[in-house]
C-alpha cells in the first residue's frame, strides 16, 4: 500500500497495456479470500522487457489489501448465455474441469492402462508446476503419454462450436506427430459411435502450452484444447476488458 486508497501491486500475466486502464479488479483477502476489496486501475508503472505487458500497476482501492492478497479482473462469476460460459477464468480452469470429468468417467470404466491426471500450477509465468514435474522422479516417467489439455485462443480455422481441437502444435513447438496421429483415429472412431461427437485439427499459435515443455524435455507429448473467446480477458472487438468464455457445444475428449 502506498496509501490508505492506492496500491501498487504486480501484475501477472499476457494482457496488453492498452486494455487494463480503467479496468475495475478485485482483491480476495483473508485466510480463504472471504474478504473482497474492490479497485480500479490506474496507472502502468512498469512493463515487460519482452513486449508491451504490464508487470507493475497502480490501483484505487475501497480499503487496505494486505501484501500478498491475490486479485484478479472483476468479471463476476461463472455464467451461461446462449450456450456458452462465461467466467472471469477460464483458461486454464476449463482444462482443469474438463480432466476432472473425464477422470471421473474413466474411474467408472474396466481400464487395461492406467491414467493419470497431473494439474499442475503457475503455466502463465513461466510453467512452474510443468517444469518442476518433468524434473521429479516421482511424477513422471520416460514411458508416459502426455497430454496436455488446456484453453487455446479462438482461430479463423478452429473456431468456437465446432469442437474439440487437437492441438499438433504451439507458437512454440509441434508435438509428437505419431501420437497426434492417434488420437486423430480415436476421435474419427468416436465421431462414428457418436454423430454428435465434433473434432478439429490445427496448429494453435496463440501462445505456448505445456506441450512443448513436455516435448522439450524428451517425452512423448500431444495436447488437446477447446478454443477461447476473449483469450486473456482480453475483448479485442471492443478493446477492453472482458470475461473469457468457452462453447458449451463442444465436447472433450
Amino acid at each position: 500500500m502506498i496509501d490508505a486508497k492506492t496500491l501498487r501491486a504486480t501484475f501477472h500475466g499476457g494482457v496488453l497495456s492498452d486494455f487494463v486502464i480503467g479496468e475495475k479488479v478485485k482483491f480476495f483477502a483473508g485466510k480463504r479470500g472471504e474478504s473482497e476489496v474492490g479497485g480500479k486501475i490506474s496507472q502502468v508503472t512498469k512493463k515487460a522487457e519482452w513486449g508491451d505487458y504490464p508487470i507493475e500497476v497502480l490501483l484505487n482501492v475501497k480499503a487496505a489489501v494486505p501484501a500478498g492478497t491475490p486479485g484478479m479482473f472483476d468479471q463476476g462469476t461463472g455464467r451461461v448465455r446462449g450456450g456458452k460460459f462465461f467466467s472471469r477464468v477460464c483458461d486454464d480452469l476449463a482444462g482443469v474441469a474438463a480432466i476432472l470429468a473425464a477422470m471421473q468417467q474413466l474411474s467408472r470404466k474396466k481400464l487395461r492402462a492406467p491414467v493419470c491426471a497431473l494439474i499442475t500450477r503457475a503455466e502463465e509465468v513461466g510453467f512452474i508446476g510443468a517444469l518442476a514435474a518433468v524434473k521429479s522422479k516421482e511424477l513422471l516417467r520416460k514411458t508416459d503419454r502426455l497430454i496436455s489439455v488446456e484453453c487455446s485462443a479462438e482461430q479463423p480455422y478452429a473456431l468456437q462450436g465446432n469442437g474439440v481441437i487437437l492441438r499438433v502444435g504451439d507458437r512454440t513447438s509441434i508435438f509428437n506427430s505419431a501420437f497426434t496421429y492417434w488420437m486423430n483415429m480415436q476421435c474419427e472412431e468416436l465421431a462414428k459411435i457418436d454423430k454428435t461427437f465434433k473434432h478439429q485439427r490445427g496448429l494453435m499459435p496463440g501462445g505456448s502450452c505445456e506441450g512443448t515443455v513436455f516435448d522439450s524435455h524428451g517425452y512423448l507429448a500431444a495436447a488437446a484444447c477447446v478454443p477461447l473467446g476473449n483469450y486473456h480477458n482480453m475483448d479485442r472487438a471492443n478493446k477492453k476488458i472482458g470475461p473469457e468464455f468457452v462453447d458449451l457445444r463442444t465436447t472433450w475428449i
